[in-house]
């Protein structure tokens, strides 16, 4: 924008280093937010992020220097950071397995339309005279800051965090609104009581298994936990989760969104009008792509979109960097090659949109179990943030040396994505939390299925799943 550029005016260094600095911020949210989603629940976590990213965005509103500018995005960021992590682990924790994975893709449906309103914002208000042009789309962030933070005072809690603090009752009462049955069903609805009981099936699997010394809240207790990550019985689960965030980030799509306009100006699109409106394109083609894997990823499971969206996105890039190589000394005279890269840069767009959008968010908040789901979902958050932190300080610097060799680079990480959803990644679909040891294999759900078989005999879950087998 005309007034902030002559304002500050920066290099692509500090172009990079400005864009990143939330990134990192975020990566810190993301981190610390697990602590406190234990300590004070999924809800209240969630409202403590919002006023912090409130906090963040007042501050890049009101800058006065580039200074303010950069400590409002570490600010924000590290509410924006929180709020990536608690929403996916809330969300899971609320929902039963079968719509799992859809109620998750929303996440994704709301970031990309948060993109989408973001970017067309920006290019409205671009042409406002002085700084009004960019403190308008600064300060516009803080009222979706302000609604989630208050719409979360009427959200249930999550029964599950409740199971974990030994607060059953309460737990039932929250259930019970999820599933959307009265007070007096809930004590007499088996499904409801089955699905409570494996809540505290797996509480109880978790305190005999994992309890230390006796006590729970320590910091050697805690330190051992984050290192239960890296266990044997954890570390499959750790890498899907810190993998499809590395994948999520290196398919290049947040360097479109950030860096759109250089982009397209890089593949011989000139014109302000021309690349705004173009690289604007990129978040309305990912918000309708993200729609069909709502309806379809619990249908068609995790593996074969993914598979399906890196191999496109992997072609897609390819044939970029070829056109971007071939006709990048005379775009003027080979302007169809131009607008054919535009067409390969939302094919991408879409893939994405389709598979590792959405499915990024998704996987890491299935595959651990309710004691280490917290940490988990943080530990995979925080590779998703300090990967988008090394995008978006390197692609400035990378696309003012050789733009080809960018979209190289995104293509080559697609095409190991692709591997790696192959012969790495099981299917999580239709799985409950409570299952999902079996799907891994892991040598900690085998060791314990004859605690939990006690457990569920003691609880009486046995029992009551065989009588509702009978009454069938």
């Amino acid at each position: 924008m005309e007034d902030f550029v002559k304002r500050w005016p920066i290099t692509p260094l500090q172009k990079g280093i400005m864009t990143a600095v939330l990134e990192l911020g975020a990566l810190v949210g993301a981190l610390f937010a697990g602590y406190f989603a234990d300590k004070y629940s999924r809800r209240y976590s969630i409202i403590f992020a919002c006023i912090i990213f409130s906090i963040g965005s007042t501050f890049q509103a009101l800058a006065q220097n580039l200074f303010h500018l950069f400590l409002g995005r570490a600010i924000g960021g590290i509410g924006v950071g929180a709020l990536s992590m608690l929403s996916p682990l809330y969300m899971a924790e609320i929902s039963p397995p079968e719509v799992r994975g859809s109620l998750l893709a929303l996440e994704q449906l709301s970031i990309v339309l948060g993109v989408v309103f973001g970017f067309w914002t920006g290019f409205i208000t671009r042409s406002i005279p002085g700084p009004m042009s960019w403190r308008i789309p600064l300060g516009v962030q803080i009222i979706p800051g302000i609604i989630l933070g208050l719409g979360c005072l009427i959200l249930p809690p999550s029964p599950r965090w409740l199971v974990l603090k030994g607060r059953d009752a309460d737990a039932l009462k929250s259930l019970a609104r999820l599933r959307m049955r009265t007070q007096e069903e809930s004590e007499s609805d088996s499904l409801l009581q089955i699905e409570l009981l494996e809540m505290k099936v797996e509480t109880e699997l978790i305190q005999k298994t994992f309890a230390m010394d006796g006590d729970k809240s320590g910091f050697k207790t805690e330190l051992r936990a984050w290192g239960r990550l890296f266990s044997k019985e954890y570390r499959d689960r750790t890498l899907v989760g810190v993998l499809i965030m590395f994948f999520q980030q290196w398919s290049g799509i947040n360097a479109l969104l950030y860096y759109g306009p250089t982009l397209v100006q890089s593949i011989g699109l000139e014109g302000d009008t021309v690349s705004l409106l173009v690289s604007g394109g990129i978040g309305i083609v990912q918000f309708f792509a993200v729609i069909p894997a709502i309806v379809y990823i619990d249908k068609i499971g995790r593996k074969p979109l993914m598979r399906l969206g890196s191999s496109v996105m992997s072609a897609s890039h390819m044939s970029i960097a070829l056109l971007v190589l071939l006709f990048q000394d005379d775009w003027a005279s080979h302007r169809y090659a131009a607008w054919i890269a535009v067409g390969g840069i939302y094919t991408f767009t879409a893939a994405y949109g389709v598979s590792f959008g959405p499915i990024g968010w998704v996987l890491p908040s299935e595959v651990f179990p309710l004691s280490m789901r917290s940490k988990g979902v943080a530990l995979s958050t925080a590779s998703n943030w300090a990967n988008n932190f090394l995008i978006g300080l390197l692609t400035p610097v990378i696309i003012s040396k050789s733009p080809s060799a960018t979209f190289v680079t995104f293509s080559a990480a697609c095409f190991l994505a692709y591997l790696w959803a192959t012969y790495s990644v099981p299917e999580t679909a239709n799985v409950s939390l409570e299952e999902m040891d079996e799907v891994f294999n892991s040598a900690a759900g085998k060791e314990d299925s004859h605690i939990k078989a006690q457990i569920e005999e003691d609880l009486g879950l046995k029992a009551l799943i065989e009588d509702l087998a009978n009454d069938r």
